[in-house]
């Protein structure tokens, strides 16, 4: 009977003993799950072009137990939020967080500006999810354009009407374009359009580039146009760095003015005579040319005078001698 007594007792001490080792080693790893958090996510802007955006994003990871001591790594997936895809998707090796301390993990994801973006942050340790986070980033595409990665401003365009023939106006424009950036801007691509303003069609266009421009400089390029006469057109400019568009600008020419009464509310049409505005090239004359010119018309005009004088006499001599033979 005591035998049995002490065989029960002793299987009771083991189960009691594994039980407590099991329930001490979920308690460990529950420790270790709940040790490490993300407490703050900071976002800055990089580099912004007219089509995308570089995110410079810092996650601050809190590790409240013990050292750590596997592989911790942070991995960021930015998914678009009006289709749910995945966008980009990276991830980050941390290293080693010491018990009671914070570590500031840096990445840059580069995102469309179209588009709101869900960006969530999951932290692993030896390929066990530790924590996670998340942010959501909107309104990508109000942000303006850098202007010190592209200095280049469109400060003003000029018209001049250089021909008219067959209908057809040769539109010369001179472009303005200033660097009010800090450093030299590179040579860029210019892109010059004229488009009939109602039908939208594209009557002419020419490439040129800005060159490299200093500081505070401003740079004037000029592009001739040739375009249908009597319609209204807008320039359309365009600034390309490769195959990237950085900046654009328009502005006006009315060869087919509109003019509004607004008591009657009808549209009365000015035509312009676009020949008017034609602008002549000036050519200087030569002052040699003109002082030979001086010098030799007056001696020219004094030998037809005696010429003349001379045939006279000679008419008033035959006569006087016929008169004495008669």
């Amino acid at each position: 009977m005591r035998k049995r007594d002490t065989g029960i007792r002793l299987i009771l001490i083991l189960l009691i003993t594994a039980s407590f080792a099991m329930s001490c080693g979920c308690i460990k790893d529950f420790e270790e799950g709940s040790s490490y958090r993300i407490t703050d996510i900071e976002m800055s802007a990089g580099s912004v072009k007219s089509s995308y955006i570089d995110l410079n994003v810092t996650a601050c990871i809190e590790n409240r137990g013990a050292d750590s001591k596997g592989n911790i790594k942070l991995v960021l997936k930015a998914t678009k939020e009006q289709t749910g895809l995945l966008e980009a998707s990276q991830e980050k090796e941390v290293g080693t967080i010491e018990k009671d301390s914070t570590a500031a993990v840096s990445q840059t994801v580069r995102l469309p500006r179209d588009g709101t973006y869900n960006l969530r942050f999951i932290l692993y340790e030896d390929d066990r999810k530790m924590a996670s986070s998340s942010i959501t980033v909107r309104n990508l595409d109000g942000m303006p354009t850098d202007l010190q990665e592209v200095g280049i401003q469109i400060t003003g365009i000029d018209f001049m009407v250089k021909n008219v023939t067959s209908g057809k106006v040769l539109i010369e424009s001179d472009i303005y374009l200033k660097n009010e950036g800090s450093k030299t801007t590179d040579d860029y691509r210019v892109l010059v359009r004229a488009r009939e303003i109602d039908a939208r069609l594209l009557a002419d266009k020419e490439w040129t580039s800005s060159g490299k421009i200093e500081p505070e400089a401003t740079a004037i390029r000029t592009v001739s146009l040739k375009v249908p006469d009597n319609y209204n057109y807008v320039v359309e400019i365009s600034v390309w760095d490769g195959d990237i568009l950085v900046m654009t600008g328009e502005d006006y020419v009315q060869l087919n003015p509109e003019k509004y009464i607004d008591r009657e509310e009808v549209v009365q049409t000015k035509n312009i005579q676009t020949s008017d505005f034609v602008m002549e090239e000036s050519y200087d004359e030569s002052p040699e040319v003109c002082e030979e010119v001086g010098e030799e018309a007056p001696g020219f005009g004094m030998l037809m005078a005696a010429i003349a004088l001379l045939s006279a006499l000679i008419v008033i001599m035959r006569k006087s001698r016929s008169v004495k033979n008669e």
